[in-house]
This record gives C-alpha cells, structure tokens and sequence, in this order.
C-alpha cells in the first residue's frame, strides 16, 4: 500500500496470465477445469480411502494423506482465479487477494516440500532399519515431522509476505502470469526490494538444498541396502515400496530445479508461465494418480467404493 498526501491508495494488479493467446482461452479453461476436478477429485478420495480402510492405517499413508490435503489446498489457492481469468475480460486481482495468495501458496508449497523429504526419511527407516521401524518412526516422531513441515511453510510464508508489504507500489500494475508469485510481485514496486529478493533467495536455496540433501543420503542407503540383497523378487519388492514416492520428488523437485535454470529475460515469460503451470496446477493432480496406480490396497479400497456407491443408487423393485 501506498499513500499520497493524506489519502491512502490501495494498489490492483492485472494478471495477464495467458491473454495473448486469445483463441487458446476455451480450451485452456476445459484443460485446466478437467484438471482440477480430478485433483479435488483424487486427492480426497485419497484422504477418505485411507480413512476408511484399515490396511492403510499406517505411517507412510500417515504422511500421504497430508500429502494429499496440502495437494488439494495448493491447487485451490490457484486454479479457481486461473480458470476465473481464462473466462472473464476483467483479470484484475486486489492487493489484499494477491498478497494472500501468495502467502497461501507459499505456505503449502513450503509444506510439501518437506512433506516429501519426511516420506523420505520414512522409506529409508522402512528399507534399511525395519526391525526398528516401528520404534524409530513412533507416532510422536511422525506428528513431529508434519507439524514441523506445516509450522515451517507458516513462517516462510509470513516472513516472506511480511517484506512484501513494506514495499510500495503503484495504484494499478500489470503482472505478467497467472499467479501472485514473489518474484512478479516484486517486479511491479518502485521501492528497492533488494532485501525481499535476498531474503526469497536465502529461503529458497535453503530450503531446497536441505531437503535434497536429506531425499539423496535417504535413497543413496537405500539402493545400497537394495543392491544388497539376494534375491531379485525381494529387490522387486522392495524397490515397489518408494517408487512411487520417488517418482513424486523426481517431478516435485524436477520442476523447482528448472525454475530456479530459467535465464530472467522478457523471451523466457512463457516457459515461466507453463512450468508454473506444471508446479502449481499439474503437480497436484499428479500425485495421488502415482501413489494410487502402483498400490493394490487403494485400488481395492476404490472398486469397494464405487461398488458400494452404485449398490445403492441402482433401483430395488419390491
């Protein structure tokens, strides 16, 4: 916010998203609409499947079912205005709506981040220390670590959000994407944002180097711990119980890295626009697809449901 003599002006921003393509405005909305219904769709399916079935009450689906809500509450901070912006000639967005979507997508963004790196931590216990599994990975522990995801994507967010709102701005500007990113928020304030920018990088770098870090020494043990093995079926065994997941942070952390490669450049917009898209619409969607394709007891759980669902729906004649 901004203030000129006694009066105080609240800035609006114009996301311009993908307005340049006008012919392409439909069918992104029908892409991104069938998108997000299967991301709602599939991520509290997988929360209500793990709920309700028993086999599953265990730490790994512990971790995938906050996985799951944080999937489903990151899309929804993004899409709704997406798919709004895609259909409707105003795109403006407030400054009290752009600054909370950011501080809402940072927060869940943050949180899957070490989301993932806990997963990890939990398939290294599985793979190479399972007589002491139960014991190393109690409840407490897991409670620990998924609060501690949450409670640090919080003070990410807020800290972040917090030097954003030092910085002036003009009364309306244009933001070139879909989303009230740090950067394109940033990119539109005449004040010098050198410590905003410098503070996103420390948190950025550190966030993602440390959970790298921990994911890579968590797999380096446990193909070592494979590779050991005698027997191929148990290798095959073994190697089913984290491909899922590591099909999850290879895409996660795949998307990030090429974000960070991007050269800063007016030509390079679009790549920033469709990897976005990939982070923050596709990446959701994807996820309880993974987990869910490679794993018997959610698709049994799933036919159960759908079986159960149309028992009752289909007519009893007396």
């Amino acid at each position: 916010m901004l203030s000129e003599g006694n009066q105080s002006i609240i800035p609006t921003f114009i996301l311009l998203g993908f307005s340049e393509y006008p012919e392409l405005q439909v069918p992104l909305f029908l892409t991104f609409l069938s998108t997000y219904t299967v991301t709602v769709v599939g991520n509290l399916g997988m929360i209500i499947i793990i709920r309700i079935n028993p086999k599953l009450h265990t730490i790994m689906y512990f971790f995938l079912s906050h996985l799951s809500f944080v999937d489903f509450c990151y899309s929804t901070v993004v899409t709704p205005k997406l798919l709004e912006n895609l259909i409707m000639e105003d795109r403006t967005i407030s400054f009290s709506g752009c600054i909370m979507q950011f501080c809402l997508a940072c927060i869940f963004g943050v949180t899957e981040t070490f989301m993932l790196t806990a997963m990890a931590y939990d398939r290294f216990v599985a793979v190479c220390n399972p007589l002491l599994y139960t014991t190393t990975m109690s409840q407490k522990l897991c409670v620990l670590l998924v609060a501690g995801s949450y409670t640090w994507g919080v003070v990410c967010s807020l800290t972040l959000t917090y030097f954003l709102l030092t910085l002036s701005y003009c009364e309306s500007s244009i933001i070139n994407n879909f989303i009230c990113d740090h950067s394109v928020i940033v990119s539109v304030s005449y004040s010098d944002p050198y410590i905003s920018q410098m503070l996103c990088f420390i948190v950025a770098i550190f966030n993602e180097v440390s959970s790298l870090m921990i994911i890579f020494t968590s797999y380096v043990f446990i193909f070592i711990t494979v590779m050991k093995m005698p027997s191929t079926s148990g290798r095959h065994k073994t190697f089913s119980t984290f491909a899922s997941h590591l099909t999850s942070i290879t895409i996660f952390h795949g998307t990030i890295l090429f974000l960070y490669c991007i050269p800063n450049s007016e030509t390079s917009w679009l790549i920033v626009k469709v990897a976005s898209v990939f982070y923050t619409v596709v990446i959701p969607m994807l996820n309880p697809l993974i987990y869910s394709l490679r794993n018997k007891d959610v698709k049994d759980t799933f036919r159960k449901l759908v079986k159960t669902k149309l028992l009752f729906q289909s007519p009893r004649y007396y």
